[in-house]
């Protein structure tokens, strides 16, 4: 009988740590599968292989990346995380700096909808995805900051919304629109309806990051911890093997936008977030302090908030063409 311990695959290795680390699932499969296509890349065939001149190894693959598939820039530097995280955290291999070929990052001015046309998008749009897209605009969330959102997150005494490990792992606050007070306390009406049938048939737990579920072992069944968009369906959980009610899909969401903004004839090209561009450009309209959108959008550098000032500024940098004097 062999006694010897089989040793445990590459990207295996990898999304157990990426997950007892507590990164998104989401996170997780993106990692892995850039993994996967650098080993292809360079058909390594054992994890030896891929530690001779990784520096080299990286820097080709990812040039490849710019130069022949012309990724985009935010593309290509996630590829660079997931194997920076591969080769520091799994391989114990850190590789020195790479000098790839940069895809080249064009400064964009970001889609913004007038008042006036986010009033007509959202009059048309209804349900949870119509809730969610209302969030966007009156909150500045992101999308998967929307449907992520936990019950115990919405705090109507204070009237803002906490939003947990965002971009960056961080933690912000954001203001909670009276208009949608009603709206967010029938939706958790209905939260606690479901969450009780699923308690009598057996299920009702929800999804916890790994040092949460440790720390409090119950709280997966608790009200607070649902999600405030639950899916309709009951699913298995790919990480636990643990049938549970996860959050809303994104693309229900982007469905409906794309239905509003079409049924409204507005040929900008809209997404979900062009409502949180919306939110920051419209608070600059009435005067709020760049800084106070930085901290609400949750932006680590204040260059980043700073692209809105820029959609304001009329015509080329506040200049009045010459035709509309004659």
């Amino acid at each position: 009988m062999n006694n010897t311990p089989k040793k445990t695959l590459l990207l295996d290795e990898m999304r157990a740590k990426l997950r007892r680390e507590g990164y998104a699932y989401s996170t997780e499969n993106s990692y892995c599968d850039w993994v996967r296509r650098f080993v292809k890349f360079h058909a390594f065939e054992s994890r030896e292989a891929m530690l001779v001149d990784s520096s080299q190894k990286v820097e080709s693959f990812l040039t490849d990346l710019a130069v022949v598939q012309n990724v985009a820039p935010s593309t290509q530097n996630q590829a660079l995380n997931a194997l920076v995280y591969c080769y520091n955290r799994v391989l114990n291999a850190p590789f020195s700096d790479v000098k790839a070929s940069r895809s080249r990052k064009e400064p964009r001015i970001p889609v913004v909808l007038t008042k006036e046309e986010v009033g007509q998008v959202l009059s048309l749009m209804d349900g949870a995805p119509g809730l969610i897209v209302k969030l966007l605009y009156a909150s500045g969330l992101r999308i998967t900051e929307a449907v992520r959102l936990r019950v115990q997150d919405i705090d109507f005494g204070f009237k803002q919304i906490t939003v947990r490990d965002g971009k960056g792992k961080k933690d912000r606050v954001t203001p909670l629109a009276n208009n949608l007070m009603p709206l967010l306390e029938a939706q958790l009406q209905k939260v606690q309806t479901l969450h009780q049938q699923d308690l009598e048939q057996g299920f009702g737990s929800v999804y916890l990051p790994y040092a949460l579920a440790k720390k409090y072992p119950n709280a997966e069944f608790e009200l607070a911890w649902q999600y405030v968009f639950p899916s309709s369906n009951l699913a298995e959980d790919p990480r636990s093997g643990i049938t549970r009610r996860h959050h809303v899909d994104q693309s229900l969401v982007n469905k409906a936008i794309k239905r509003s903004v079409k049924q409204c004839g507005i040929l900008k090209k809209v997404s979900a977030h062009t409502f949180r561009h919306s939110f920051a450009t419209h608070l600059l309209q009435t005067g709020t302090d760049i800084r106070t959108i930085q901290s609400l959008l949750g932006h680590a550098n204040l260059q980043t908030t700073m692209i809105y000032t820029h959609v304001l500024k009329q015509g080329g940098q506040g200049v009045a063409s010459p035709f509309d004097a004659l």
